[in-house]
C-alpha cells in the first residue's frame, strides 16, 4: 500500500512540474508575442513616418515655367524656383517683333537629335540677332532606353542643375549634349561624363554643378515636369499636351514637322506663326540655313 501511495505522490510531482513548465512556456510565448507585436508596430510606424516625411524638392531656379528661356546674348531669363505643389507659370510674353519658340526635348530622343542637328544653327542665329527667344523644356520619356542607367532622367537633371547654377551657359551645355548624342539602348553618358561636358561647355561653379548632378537634386522635379507635360495643357499655347519629342511650339502654335526636319520648312512656319507684325519688321528675320541636309 505504501508503495502505491509513494508512486501516486511521484506522479503528482511530475504532473505539477509539467504544468509549471507549460505555464512558463506560455508566459514566455505571450511576452515574446507582445514584444514581437511592439517591434512590428514600431517598424510599421517608422516606415510610415519615413514615407510621409520624405523630402519633396522644389524645381530649379530660372525654370518657373518648367523650362529655361534663352534670349539675346544667350542669357537665361531669371525666375524663382517652382515650389512644391505649385503650378508652373508661363514665361512673360515677348515683344511683338520677337518670336517665342518653345521646345520639349528628351536628351536621348533620336528625333530630338535630328531636329537639333538640322535646325540648331538657325535657332542660334535667331537668338543671337534677337529675332526669337527659345525656351527649352527638358523632359524624360526615354528613361528606360539606356540599359538601366536612366540617362534621360539624369541628363534632364543635369540640365536643370546648369539652369540653376550657371544659367547663361545653359545654351552651350544643351548644344553639347546633342553634339555627340548617345544612341538608344546604350549606357549613354555617366554622371562623370555629364560633369565633363558641362565643364567643357564653360559652365561656372563646376563643383556645385557636379554635386547637383551626383545627388540628382532635381530628379523629382524632372519626373513631375514630365508628367505635367504629358498631362497638359501647355499654358499659354494651343497645345493640349506633349505627345512626343521634340514638340516645337512657335507663338503658341505647334509645328507639325516632317521627319526630315527640313530647316526651310521650319523657317517658313516660324515666319507664318510670327504674323503680320513680324513681317512688317523684317530685321532681324528668321531665315533658313542654306546647308542642305539629307533625310534620316
Amino acid at each position: 500500500m505504501s508503495e502505491s501511495r509513494e508512486a501516486a505522490r511521484e506522479r503528482a510531482r511530475e504532473l505539477r512540474a509539467a504544468h509549471a513548465k507549460r505555464d512558463r512556456r506560455r508566459q514566455i510565448g505571450l511576452f515574446g508575442g507582445i514584444v514581437g507585436g511592439v517591434v512590428v508596430a514600431a517598424l510599421i510606424v517608422t516606415i510610415v513616418l519615413i514615407t510621409s516625411v520624405r523630402p519633396q524638392t522644389r524645381g530649379p531656379q530660372n525654370m518657373l515655367s518648367d523650362g529655361v528661356k534663352i534670349g539675346v546674348d544667350f542669357t537665361a531669363t531669371r525666375t524663382p524656383a517652382l515650389r512644391v505643389g505649385e503650378t508652373p507659370v508661363a514665361s512673360e510674353p515677348n515683344a511683338s517683333d520677337v518670336v517665342d519658340i518653345q521646345i520639349y526635348y528628351d536628351y536621348l530622343c533620336p528625333n530630338c537629335g535630328a531636329f537639333e542637328e538640322r535646325n540648331g544653327a538657325q535657332l542660334r542665329d535667331w537668338i543671337a540677332s534677337n529675332a526669337a527667344t527659345v525656351e527649352y523644356h527638358p523632359i524624360a520619356i526615354f528613361t528606360s532606353k539606356s540599359n538601366g542607367t536612366q540617362y534621360s532622367l539624369r541628363a534632364a537633371n543635369a540640365a536643370a542643375c546648369v539652369a540653376e547654377l550657371s544659367p547663361d551657359e545653359f545654351f552651350a551645355f544643351h548644344e553639347a549634349l546633342f553634339a555627340d548624342q548617345p544612341a538608344e539602348n546604350t549606357d549613354a553618358y555617366s554622371d562623370d561624363d555629364l560633369v565633363e561636358i558641362a565643364e567643357d561647355a564653360g559652365v561656372t561653379g563646376i563643383g556645385n554643378v557636379e554635386k547637383c548632378i551626383d545627388q540628382q537634386r532635381f530628379r523629382t522635379w524632372v519626373n513631375e515636369a514630365t508628367q505635367r507635360a504629358l498631362a497638359g495643357p501647355i499654358s499659354g499655347t494651343d497645345v493640349a499636351s506633349i505627345e512626343s519629342t521634340p514638340t516645337i511650339i512657335v507663338n503658341g502654335q505647334e509645328f507639325a514637322y516632317t521627319t526630315n526636319f527640313d530647316p526651310n520648312e521650319f523657317a517658313q512656319f516660324v515666319a507664318r506663326a510670327a504674323g503680320q507684325s513680324f513681317s512688317e519688321n523684317p530685321t532681324p528675320t528668321p531665315t533658313a540655313t542654306s546647308t542642305e541636309t539629307p533625310a534620316p
